[in-house]
């Protein structure tokens, strides 16, 4: 076996609390795997004749993972934000029939082709931000046809960029333009799930419990029936007010509960008891104006996991930079450089089940490493624009 040894790193494994520091670090990488992380200096004889990347003691992280995004649709929605900007609120947009049916309308209106195209370029930029793991979701179809459609091409993102898509179908996202709650959600359960998992194109399945969307008991159903697929849940969650999503998820072993400016220390302690992942979006918080931040100091205290992703969405997130959205998540929410990086890296893996497979530099891993014109890890949150990025690796390939 013949790999390549990369030299000359300050190394952030991120493997334990902390940023899990090594200067002087070496990596050493063979068929798409880490082998050996480590001191230089410790680097076994057997790795001698392998040959050797000068990093110039740049700084190694986990390749960045966004575990929350909305990347596969068309059409934007610059008009709404002018009247945020007028004092509309994201709920009476939605109500006039703007917010996420205006996306849908445009999603549906697509084709597939264009929807890659556009599609690709943001996650050309993610990739350029460091992202070597990136979720995507549906929900911008809120039929069979669409979501279907919107899950073959982030099937396929995943082919084109040396990149690993994971995928969550997300037709509980609203109820479609002249529709039933009930009506929709039993097509969800008896027809656009099965249909979803015939075709192997969901990981997990999403849901949006607010107001403006779906109750407890719809969500509910829908999670009864994922279950049933052997498919994993989350669920958006807590965001406008609380509903009690994040305490369902947790009785539902959720992989985690996004948004949370909501939640309340019930919910905290549910998900500490469950072990689902607090998935902070801070990206949709500054975009609407909101003023109720998720309660990180009770998440901290209860030992629930903080995940940090850009939510990445034509409404109320438009951004693909999730180290934007790391300055972000310390700016307004608090959070510390290392719990930002951590909840892009290590915790993220945890939100998508990956934590065997990546988020961590530790030998027998996938070698997914970003390697940053930088030298402690504090800088990639304190930046804000600009991309310090050196050297990407994925399965070990740049």
């Amino acid at each position: 076996m013949m790999g390549m040894v990369y030299r000359g790193l300050h190394l952030a494994t991120m493997a334990e609390a902390g940023y899990g520091l090594v200067a002087r670090g070496a990596l050493a990488v063979a068929e798409g795997c880490l082998v050996w992380v480590g001191p230089e200096a410790a680097l076994g004889p057997e790795y001698g004749h392998w040959p050797r990347h000068d990093c110039g003691g740049r700084l190694a992280t986990p390749a960045l993972i966004d575990c929350h995004t909305h990347l596969v649709f068309a059409g934007n929605r610059a008009t709404e934000f002018e009247r945020r900007l007028q004092g509309a609120s994201y709920a009476e947009i939605a109500q006039a029939g703007g917010g996420i049916r205006s996306t849908v309308a445009a999603t549906r209106a697509a084709s597939p082709e264009a929807l890659l195209v556009a599609a690709l370029a943001r996650l050309e930029a993610m990739i350029a931000g460091g992202v070597a793991t990136v979720e995507i979701k549906s929900g911008y179809g809120l039929d069979l046809e669409s979501e279907v459609r919107m899950l073959r091409v982030a099937r396929a993102l995943g082919g084109m960029r040396r990149v690993r898509v994971v995928t969550s179908c997300l037709a509980a996202h609203a109820v479609p333009e002249g529709g039933d709650a009930d009506t929709y959600i039993e097509c969800i359960c008896s027809e656009i799930l099965p249909a979803m998992a015939e075709e192997n194109l969901a990981d997990a399945v999403d849901g949006f419990c607010e107001g403006i969307a779906f109750s407890p008991a719809q969500i509910e159903r829908v999670f009864a029936a994922a279950q049933r697929l052997g498919l994993p849940v989350k669920l958006h969650a807590e965001q406008l007010s609380n509903l009690g999503g994040a305490a369902l998820a947790a009785r539902h072993q959720a992989l985690s509960a996004d948004h949370l400016e909501y939640l309340d220390a019930e919910g905290v302690a549910a998900m500490a008891a469950s072990g689902t992942v607090a998935v902070l979006l801070p990206g949709a918080f500054y975009t609407l104006r909101e003023r109720q931040a998720p309660p990180v100091a009770l998440l901290r205290e209860a030992g629930v996991p903080m995940a940090v992703a850009t939510d990445c969405n034509p409404g109320s997130s438009p951004m693909t930079s999730l180290l934007l959205a790391l300055n972000m998540a310390c700016t307004l929410f608090r959070l510390t450089p290392e719990e930002a990086l951590a909840g892009a890296t290590r915790i993220a893996a945890a939100a998508l089940g990956l934590s065997r497979e990546t988020g961590t530099l530790e030998a027998g891993k996938s070698a997914d490493v970003a390697i940053w014109e930088a030298e402690h890890p504090a800088e990639l949150a304190y930046r804000i624009g600009g991309v310090p990025l050196h050297l990407r690796l994925f399965r070990g390939l740049p």
